[in-house]
């Protein structure tokens, strides 16, 4: 199953402590040296505001009613965990990154990206062409193999024949956890996002 990262943006975050919603993904905090996605930032009624960075590994599971914690007390602070402090530093955002190939061929920027949820790593990256190019192709779906490299203003990809045209396919999300909230009737803090499943 793939993810968009705009889907995840608005997701209640649960708490088995707190048989409910805590708060909600705000912002998501991406290593650039392998594209995934360590961290999410929230806000919410449970959060505090000095501490609310939560680790992707401690997300249990991640469903149609949101991500699923074991408490709030497993989000953290900014300086906590010296990686996430690191990556926080280096503010890097992959949302709006020019996107080249190997020969120097504008391809167009970074509007979007899938991702797996169970770790959480980029898989492919949603382009928005260049206007000159966006009559005949208005987006792209470019595959993680065929990233070179990623620097703090661009991407690299190998060729512009080899990039894959067609969005990313909808799949049933098969949790592979035993939810304590799915027999409870409650709507998710954000009931507007609803997730890739639930379509």
């Amino acid at each position: 199953m793939l993810v968009y990262n705009s889907r995840l943006i608005g997701t209640s975050v649960l708490s088995v402590q707190a048989s409910g919603p805590i708060g909600r993904i705000i912002s998501s905090i991406i290593d650039p040296d392998n594209l995934q996605i360590i961290a999410f930032r929230l806000e919410g009624p449970g959060v505090d505001r000095r501490q609310n960075i939560l680790d992707t590994r401690s997300i249990r599971e991640y469903s149609k009613y949101g991500m699923v914690i074991d408490t709030a007390d497993e989000l953290m602070a900014d300086g906590e965990v010296v990686r996430i402090s690191e990556v926080l530093g280096l503010n890097f955002n992959l949302i709006g990154l020019k996107v080249e190939t190997k020969k120097g061929s504008n391809l167009g920027k970074v509007i979007d990206f899938t991702l797996t949820p169970d770790d959480f790593v980029t898989q492919q990256l949603i382009v928005k062409r260049p206007a000159i190019k966006s009559f005949i192709d208005p987006e792209l779906t470019i595959p993680r193999q065929e990233i070179i490299e990623v620097t703090d203003y661009k991407i690299i990809v190998k060729n512009e024949e080899k990039v894959i045209k067609k969005l990313a396919a909808k799949e049933e999300f098969v949790p592979n956890f035993v939810n304590p909230f799915r027999n409870q009737d409650f709507a998710p803090m954000d009931s507007d996002k609803s997730m890739d499943s639930d379509k």
